[in-house]
């Protein structure tokens, strides 16, 4: 439901300058409820340009929090948008250094109480925890949305130690994002030289990331989960089973010391009240409650719900996107771990999964270089996107799987499976991945989780070893968290590769891993249910008038597949059109448009090859500039070879351009 009426009066203030102790001056949209009292607020720090990037889902929510009482502050941080400085690499000190300063300016303001919230969703739930830890006086509560408490496990880069090609896509987008201008409409006449000292020191991060492919302090840097008991203040985490940084929440919730609250819903990256799959909740009140608990001192009953409330997903065929709703209801934990979970062990035997060991003959797969086609993108976006895995039959058969028996009962599992594996490998380098299946009667194979490890890393993210070839080793795995039923007469399936294209860059050689069958375990986390659950409500979604926007093109989604039956090169083109749209309320004009193709042939590692390209385009007052950045990751046997280019123009005229290439020696990756 759009509200557009409210018990406050709201004051837009756009832009507020605030100025940092190094002169630097940073740009934000404070919206005011009118009243006489003072008031908490709220900040959000993101580098995704406030007034032409978010402003969608910013017009959105912020001002209706306003309209019930609470400040709301977005700000630009250094570098982007309409900020002053430079934005060098993500989640910088100098970045948490920001924050504190910005919270201290907020909290000494005459309509403020001293009270400071901090939130954000992605890069904004990063730093929301991050300066959380650095406890500025101010900074009473946060919620922070698909984070992570760990930059190496669970961010863009890598996973289990191996390299993700989402870093370079990202990369890509943000090469982009940097290079556009300030708004001339809020900075002046000043927005030519700024738009020029950003793009001088516009460069791929690609080229920072590359050369940290071990967990080392800088990755440390920034991760909070180095020590949880940095973060005093109250903690709500909030994300869903389809993002990719869904971990974060059982692991805060295990860990934090403080008040803390966890939602696990069944939303992808995007906001409880705004994105899909559904079903989508009432976010926004539910935000709300914390705030005045927090931030003002009201009872309103938010601590006195359950630890975690978290989405069950139930029976449903997999699809590419899911529009409307995920089948499935809502649980409540008042404990986390929960002890009500039983932790059911089964032993991997011969191609099947059982409550007993039964000790047999050596088990082993060699995948295609192209295996993993059919398991969806590492952060799919929901909404009618094609990110999802569909039906995993094709990649089961190129697996080595372990099934139950059809189920007795419909089983719930919540938490993190594990895997404990006796394993040989014939090559040095190998990776691991490990998808936990539901499998319907008809051979519908549905992805449930999955986990994956570089066996390199299998003692140390920091100092990796090569594996021994020939010889057994054992290794654990920890599969990502999930909330799922199995319906009865279902069954099962463990299924183990060591490719998984595209969504990991794959080792230089093929190889064949092979199991012990017997002496090999994997632990599924069965939950009973629960009285609690049938408490958990939501009120429906509510959202502020939305932005006017005149649609002016139309955009599209589409991922294609083709293979060369001759050569036998694979291509997955994923196109994402987002067409053209003008914001009425400010007279901005936006148009973009990203490319991602992946090249591999099935008996080659050596052949793969990403491209991703990405356009934007900006028209505000005098300033019509444009963007567009292509990036190409290849690899021989002992180096990664990153190229960049970027070109920005005005009005269709070239004035800056630059390009890279770096050769950056592999690292175990």
């Amino acid at each position: 439901m759009v509200r557009s009426e409210f018990p406050f009066g709201i004051e837009t203030i756009d832009p507020l300058w605030i100025e940092l102790s190094d002169g630097t001056r940073i740009a934000a949209t404070l919206w005011l409820p009118v009243t006489g009292a003072k008031v908490p607020v709220v900040v959000e720090m993101v580098p995704y340009r406030r007034r032409d990037g978010t402003v969608a889902r910013d017009i959105d929510m912020d001002p209706w929090y306003a309209g019930h009482g609470l400040a709301y502050c977005r700000v630009d941080i250094r570098g982007t948008g309409d900020s002053g400085g430079d934005l060098a690499d993500e989640y910088l000190p100098r970045e948490q250094e920001d924050a504190c300063e910005i919270i201290d300016f907020l909290a000494r303001q005459p309509w403020c109480n001293g009270n400071v919230g901090m939130t954000g969703i992605s890069w904004g739930g990063f730093n929301a925890l991050q300066v959380a830890a650095r406890r500025p006086p101010a900074l009473k509560a946060i919620i922070a949305l698909c984070a992570s408490d760990d930059r190496y496990a669970d961010d863009i880069h890598y996973m289990g130690g191996a390299l993700l090609t989402e870093q370079e896509m990202w990369s890509n987008f943000m090469l982009v994002k940097k290079a556009m201008p300030p708004d001339p409409l809020i900075v002046g006449d000043a927005w030519r030289d700024m738009w020029a000292k950003r793009l001088e020191t516009t460069r791929s991060l690609s080229e920072i990331w590359l050369e940290h492919q071990r967990r080392t302090d800088y990755w440390k840097q920034g991760s909070v989960c180095e020590d949880y008991s940095a973060i005093e203040c109250a903690v709500m985490a909030v994300c869903g089973w389809e993002d990719s940084y869904s971990n974060f929440v059982p692991r805060l919730l295990e860990n934090l010391p403080g008040p803390k609250l966890g939602i696990m819903g069944p939303w992808s990256h995007s906001y409880p009240c705004r994105g899909s799959p559904g079903p989508l909740i009432g976010y926004l009140q539910e935000a709300l409650r914390w705030w005045r608990y927090w931030l003002a001192g009201e009872e309103t009953g938010i601590m006195e719900e359950p630890l975690y409330r978290v989405w069950i997903t139930g029976e449903e065929k997999p699809r590419p996107f899911y529009l409307p709703d995920h089948a499935g209801s809502w649980a409540a934990e008042e404990h986390w771990p929960s002890p009500r979970i039983e932790r059911r062990k089964l032993y991997l035997n011969s191609n099947s999964l059982g409550r007993i060991a039964d000790a047999g003959p050596v088990l082993s797969v060699r995948s295609p270089a192209t295996a993993g086609r059919d398991c969806g993108r590492w952060g799919g976006y929901g909404d009618d996107c094609p990110d999802m895995p569909i039906d995993q039959r094709r990649e089961d058969a190129l697996a080595l799987c372990f099934d139950t028996e059809p189920l007795d009962d419909d089983t719930t599992l919540l938490g993190a499976p594990e895997l404990d594996l006796l394993v040989t490998v014939d090559e040095p380098h190998v990776n691991l991945i490990a998808r936990l299946c539901d499998v319907y009667p008809d051979g519908t194979s549905a992805l449930m989780t999955y986990g994956v490890l570089n066996l390199s890393h299998r003692d140390s993210h920091e100092h990796p070893q090569p594996c021994p070839v020939g010889t057994p080793f054992r290794v654990k795995l920890r599969l990502n968290d999930l909330g799922r039923t199995v319906s009865k007469g279902h069954r099962i399936r463990l299924a183990i590769t060591n490719q998984h294209w595209p969504i990991l860059w794959p080792q230089p050689r093929l190889s064949t891993l092979a199991v012990m069958a017997g002496d090999s375990t994997l632990t599924l986390p069965v939950r009973p249910p629960s009285p609690r659950d049938s408490e958990v409500r939501f009120e429906p979604v509510e959202t502020a008038p939305p932005v006017p926007i005149t649609i002016l093109e139309e955009g599209f989604n589409r991922r294609t597949v083709t293979e060369d039956v001759g050569s036998g090169l694979q291509t997955i083109t994923l196109v994402s059109d987002h067409g053209r749209y003008r914001y009425d309320d400010r007279g901005i004009t936006v148009s973009s448009a990203v490319s991602d193709t992946f090249e591999i042939r099935p008996d080659d590692p050596l052949s793969a090859r990403l491209t991703t390209q990405y356009r934007w385009a900006i028209a505000s007052g005098e300033a019509d500039t444009e963007a567009t950045a292509r990036t190409e990751l290849t690899a021989d046997e002992t180096h990664f070879f990153l190229s960049w280019y970027l070109e920005a123009r005005e009005r269709g005229r070239l004035v800056h351009s630059a390009a890279a290439t770096r050769r950056i020696r592999r690292d175990f990756a």
